[in-house]
């Protein structure tokens, strides 16, 4: 059964699964639909599952999804690129016309000091901007791949990881960053995923495989050491993103040597805590959906032709204190790729100044045709934050 609610909150709920499902869109697909069902039917699931209004499907866990589990941890329900989030900072420079045109030189000059896509550093950066809070020597898959992240730190990636340019309503000029943790993650994420489901499948789990949800009990020690490992991930990919950020302030400083930066502004998505809702300690998964705890500073971004909003959470009990990502997909990357027009979507953003990159045919995964409406994803869940700062895109470069 599905109950429509009043639009001052979440929109639907689902309550035909052993626990109901909160939904803040009006819209869902069957295999998200099916997704979060699977979420909703594990035996420690609880109180609810959350979709926020930017859910689509993904492996095992919608993203957009957050669960909150009772003593278990689920490798899949934080996904591959763990911490992956945003940052984003304020400067003191004015957007101009005679700035506009300096875009391009400048893009250029960051991917000379960002790799993007599957590239990385040609040599190790320095040690000392890695977390430097945990043991690698008790991180195993840490451990094994820290040379090769010594390359990955201050890289960009690929897919919808981004650097962009942006303005507010008094032109004041933003940097925003979208980055996560690299291979690095992936690794992680992939080999306690792999022995999640061996040994489910050797506890004869109830858990139904199909569902891609196996899961670690916080009482057995792996659960112990994902959790751990996690953790260096999610601080990883704040130090990929704060290197990162580090090398394009170098050349906004080259271009104009008065520029000041603001406080550095950071969230993540794609992780799983200990926090206590409802009165229980629990572990929630954010899987492309981050913490809006009350008074907490969040960012939600657009699609390189959308607006962007600085948020303040404002710690909703009932999203387990967690809102959107960003826009979220509407369509999948090679469906976009397949039926966008490059030249539409080019005239697009030329019309609204973007210096953007859809250069070609393939790049239109990322075309913002390809993202939900970014003013209805923030109508949705007026009930989880509010806009601090709305920003508009000025030039982009993406992974």
């Amino acid at each position: 059964m599905t109950c429509d609610l009043k639009p001052d909150v979440m929109k639907k709920v689902i309550d035909t699964e052993r626990i109901p499902i909160k939904l803040w869109l009006d819209e869902i697909d069957d295999q998200t639909l099916y997704q979060a069902k699977n979420l909703a039917n594990l035996p420690f699931a609880f109180k609810h599952i959350c979709l926020m209004p930017d859910a689509h499907s993904g492996y095992g866990m919608p993203i957009g999804g957050v669960m909150a589990t009772d003593g278990v941890i689920v490798p899949n329900a934080v996904g591959v690129d763990i911490g992956c989030g945003m940052c984003a900072v304020k400067t003191n420079l004015k957007f101009t016309p005679a700035i506009r045109k300096k875009f391009e030189s400048i893009l250029e000059d960051i991917k000379r000091r960002v790799p993007v896509g599957f590239s990385h550093h040609k040599k190790t950066q320095d040690e000392s901007l890695m977390p430097q809070n945990q043991d690698i020597d008790s991180l195993p898959i840490i451990r094994k791949e820290y040379a090769s992240a010594l390359k990955q730190l201050g890289t960009l990636g690929g897919g919808n990881h981004f650097i962009e340019i942006q303005k507010e309503k008094d032109n004041t000029i933003w940097i925003m960053i979208h980055s996560g943790s690299r291979n690095l993650g992936k690794q992680v994420a992939d080999h306690y995923n792999k022995l999640a489901k061996k040994l489910n499948k050797e506890w004869n789990s109830p858990v139904n495989p199909k569902a891609d949800l196996a899961y670690l009990p916080f009482t057995t020690n792996e659960a112990h050491q994902y959790y751990d490992e996690m953790n260096y991930c999610v601080d990883f990919a704040l130090a990929n993103r704060k290197l990162i950020l580090t090398r394009v302030q170098e050349v906004f400083r080259y271009y104009f040597p008065n520029i000041t930066f603001g406080e550095i502004i950071n969230i993540a998505h794609n992780y799983a805590a200990w926090e206590n809702h409802f009165g229980k300690d629990v572990v929630v998964h954010r899987k492309g959906a981050t913490s809006a705890h009350k008074g907490e500073l969040g960012i939600i971004p657009g699609s390189q032709g959308t607006n962007s909003y600085i948020v303040e959470g404002l710690g909703n009990p009932e999203s387990f204190a967690s809102c959107s990502h960003g826009a979220g997909r509407k369509m999948g990357r090679n469906e976009a790729i397949r039926t966008l027009s490059l030249e539409e979507e080019q005239r697009k953003l030329d019309r609204l100044g973007v210096v953007h990159a859809i250069k070609r045919q393939r790049d239109l995964d990322e075309a913002p045709s390809a993202y939900k409406n970014i003013v209805q994803v923030m109508a949705d869940q007026e009930d989880l934050v509010k806009i601090v700062v709305k920003l508009w895109p000025l030039a982009v470069i993406k992974g």
